[in-house]
């Protein structure tokens, strides 16, 4: 029982590491921090972008997120790293595209939730960090209060409403 318990705990720890990658071209962009995947055999798949939380859609810059992320990942191939479906059976993943600075071929290696976060149109998720392969979670965290300090995005607001807190107001109504 010892073994299974351990060998249980072992493929815990491995399996939030270890993530599967889905390739597409993005062919929907819902709000800051949901994008619709086209694979390759032409299975449309609803992404989350993890590790971040972007304004509603009727929230103050929600729009703008929209169109800040629909800028940097709409019509493109992008690579999704992801271990989990949330419980409306989205993809939670990390969203790579080339970088829109690339000229000629380049690797996908720009990640747009953390632009997303460096735009200051959106909030780290810290509730979901555990989530985050550990070497992201100060990248994001630097990106947030580096916009923060800027006063860009959301962030030029005097009381920015997190989204989480807005929902939960909304509900409340």
């Amino acid at each position: 029982m010892k073994i299974f318990g351990l060998a249980l705990a072992i493929f815990s720890l491995c399996s939030s590491v270890w993530a599967e990658v889905l390739t597409g071209r993005v062919v929907g962009v819902s709000d800051g921090d949901t994008i619709t995947v086209l694979d390759a055999a032409k299975v449309q798949h609803k992404i989350r972008v993890s590790g971040i939380d972007a304004p509603e859609k009727k929230q103050a810059f929600g729009q703008v997120a929209k169109e800040n992320l629909s800028r940097l990942v709409f019509s493109k191939d992008v690579d999704v790293e992801w271990s989990k479906l949330d419980r409306y059976g989205r993809i939670v993943g990390k969203v790579m595209v080339t970088s829109p600075n690339c000229v000629g071929a380049c690797a996908r290696t720009f990640d747009a939730g953390l632009s997303q976060v460096t735009a200051g149109l959106a909030w780290w998720y810290r509730k979901y960090a555990k989530e985050q392969p550990v070497d992201d979670r100060p990248k994001y965290e630097q990106a947030e209060l580096g916009a923060q300090a800027r006063h860009q995005g959301l962030w030029s607001d005097k009381n920015p409403v997190a989204p989480w807190d807005w929902r939960k107001a909304q509900h409340a109504q």
